[in-house]
């Protein structure tokens, strides 16, 4: 089969296409047949060695196919089934093996590009929103990058819960994808200062929370856009690591709260994991939740994928077709 290995750490050009064994599913283990694989900027900080994973390796975290072989020991999924899943290392490629307690299944009327799409920002965008900040009617919160993955999807299930919702993107035509997510207020971080935009638009009170994908360009300005007792969710840092930073700032702007979440600690649990894919899906299937699929790249042009990707050439999702 083929599949997109990193033998070294490098730029795009260190993915290489190229023919690996066929893996087999062992116990507690499922085969998938890959139909869709999602690009993130996870997969970015691995191929460039800022986040360590031993080499050789399969890029990619999250994908969507067809169970085609299960090992000893597992009941479900059964062969023929539509599944996706993420944080599953080796999705760049024709097949993968998965444990079988981090697939989910599909629900009729969702496709498996659609669940690739869904499962790692999706599933990002609602912990964000419901767990690590559980976003309430009456708070005011700010999404930067608003057009991109999580970020459209973010700004959507803000407004399910009835936030009110600022969005900083980088071009007039992002700020209107972000305007059609539901932000009420949008941005421009290229001609305009966010943190005055912020506390205009806020007569000064500031926000509940902020969700940072940005990290290096934006953290330090964003903790002084916050309320008392506010929240600064770091969660990507797609500009830079923030670097080294003092605590008593928090105390100084205002008792702050900061977090770095991950989106595995979330669904740690198999429990966790249905639950929140569960009603990610759900509400894809029903039109609550709308997607943007923007490009759709064959395997061997994962390199593109990341040059697009890295450029913020982007809004909405990339997919790999193997």
């Amino acid at each position: 089969m083929k599949a997109i290995r990193v033998h070294a750490p490098g730029g795009p050009e260190a993915l290489r296409y190229e023919g690996v064994e066929r893996p087999a599913a062992a116990s507690g283990q499922v085969l998938v047949k890959i139909e869709a694989a999602g690009v993130n900027f996870i997969d970015v900080y691995q191929r460039t060695g800022h986040y360590k994973v031993p080499v050789p390796f399969t890029l990619g975290q999250e994908a969507a196919g067809t169970v085609v072989a299960v090992g000893p020991g597992v009941a479900e999924p059964r062969v023929g089934d539509r599944v996706a899943y993420t944080s599953i290392l080796g999705a760049y490629a024709e097949y993968a093996v998965v444990p079988a307690d981090r697939l989910v299944a599909l629900p009729d009327g969702v496709s498996a590009k659609q669940g690739a799409a869904a499962m790692l920002q999706g599933l990002t965008a609602h912990y964000l929103a419901t767990s690590t900040y559980p976003l309430k009617p009456g708070d005011a919160c700010l999404v930067h990058a608003a057009a991109g993955g999580v970020g459209l999807l973010l700004c959507q299930i803000a407004k399910l819960r009835g936030a009110r919702v600022l969005g900083t993107v980088s071009t007039r035509e992002k700020a209107a994808l972000a305007r059609a997510a539901g932000a009420d207020e949008v941005i421009l971080y290229t001609e305009q200062d966010f943190e005055s935009d912020v506390k205009r638009l806020t007569n000064g009170a500031g926000l509940q929370v902020i969700y940072d994908s940005v990290g290096k360009t934006t953290f330090e300005k964003g903790l002084s856009c916050l309320a008392l007792r506010g929240m600064m969710v770091l969660y990507g840092q797609s500009s830079g690591p923030v670097g080294l930073f003092d605590p008593q700032v928090l105390s100084q702007k205002g008792s702050l709260f900061l977090t770095r979440p991950t989106l595995a600690h979330y669904i740690a649990t198999r429990a966790d994991l249905l639950a929140r894919a569960g009603e990610v899906l759900g509400w894809i299937k029903i039109g609550k939740l709308t997607q943007r699929i923007e490009r759709e790249l064959p395997l061997a042009q994962a390199a593109e994928a990341h040059r697009l990707l890295e450029g913020r050439k982007t809004s909405g999702k990339v997919l790999l077709i193997p």
